[in-house]
């Protein structure tokens, strides 16, 4: 029954094709029927997301990717070295234990929930910790699909400065992806071409975490899918698709992240809520309250 519910759930989230209502239709699928752990959207995890994406990528060929990059690649980089010193800060002048403070500078300045699980094992945070942090960042990441698009029409920003804002100040990739995709497919486009640059920074987060903490990476992986994505922008560059493909390709593509975003929605846990405490709570709004309007004067002014 539950998966009946689910494929129904999924199939009318894809019809409707709004990523707010698909995270928004995971949570409450979740919420009423208390999923177990084992559930297969809990199961498949980011996948589906990750497919969406190195699909959307097979839609964009090099010379756009450059274009873009070269614009505000080096932006991103100092965007993101100022944001992960500025949340360390705030953090210990909050009283904020730092292994918090790392998790929520690593996920607010590069890539919400990956940046955090992959140096979680390196700063031997415990669970607790980095369940607090990935509650937070999930939060906001599910406020910033409904409320970026609604501000962005209201700035009357066009296609690509709301991509190039959202990927600079949403954190986890499939919410920059969510909150793009709602306001156009150009946009969409853009979020992920720049959110790669904010992700390639997991390399130089994953050193520096290892040096701060004298401790071994072993554990840490870089997301597969960041490289899938880069191939399969060189394979549209190649192959030059014509109009029909990239449309069999945007269509899959928006499928894929509508349904990974159901999954991501399908594994929240109400009482989770119950382990925010006051201070990470005001750390993470602080330095999104920084970053949101830093973000807005950059791509709309430079």
């Amino acid at each position: 029954m539950l998966y009946f519910i689910a494929v129904f759930l999924i199939l009318a989230s894809i019809f409707i094709g709004n990523a707010a209502l698909s995270i928004f239709a995971g949570i409450l699928f979740a919420y009423f029927f208390k999923l177990p752990t084992s559930f297969i959207t809990g199961r498949v995890g980011t996948i589906p997301l990750q497919i969406g994406i190195v699909l959307l990528g097979a839609t964009i060929s090099l010379p756009y990717a450059l274009a873009v990059s070269s614009v505000y690649l080096p932006w991103i980089s100092l965007f993101v070295i100022i944001s992960f010193v500025a949340g360390l800060m705030l953090g210990k002048i909050l009283g904020v234990h730092h292994r918090v403070a790392f998790l929520l500078s690593s996920g607010a300045a590069i890539c919400g929930g990956t940046a955090m699980a992959a140096v979680a094992p390196i700063i031997k945070a415990k669970p607790h910790e980095l369940l607090i942090a990935m509650t937070i960042i999930f939060l906001l990441n599910a406020a910033a699909i409904i409320v970026f698009p609604i501000v962005g029409n209201y700035l009357e920003m066009n296609n690509f400065e709301f991509g190039a804002w959202s990927a600079l100040a949403i954190h986890d990739t499939g919410s920059v992806i969510g909150s793009a995709l709602i306001f156009s497919n150009e946009s969409a486009q853009v979020a992920a071409t720049l959110k790669l640059g904010r992700t390639i920074w997991l390399i130089p987060l994953i050193l520096i975490a290892n040096w701060i903490f004298n401790k071994q990476a072993q554990a840490t992986k870089f997301p597969r899918f960041i490289l899938f994505f880069l191939l399969a922008i060189i394979a549209n560059t190649i192959f030059a698709f014509n109009e029909q493909i990239i449309t069999i390709l945007q269509i899959s593509s928006q499928a894929f992240l509508l349904f990974g975003l159901f999954c991501i929605g399908s594994q929240f846990n109400s009482n989770e809520l119950k382990s925010i405490s006051g201070k990470p709570l005001i750390l993470a709004l602080m330095l999104w309250a920084i970053v949101i309007p830093s973000a807005y004067f950059l791509v709309k002014y430079f």
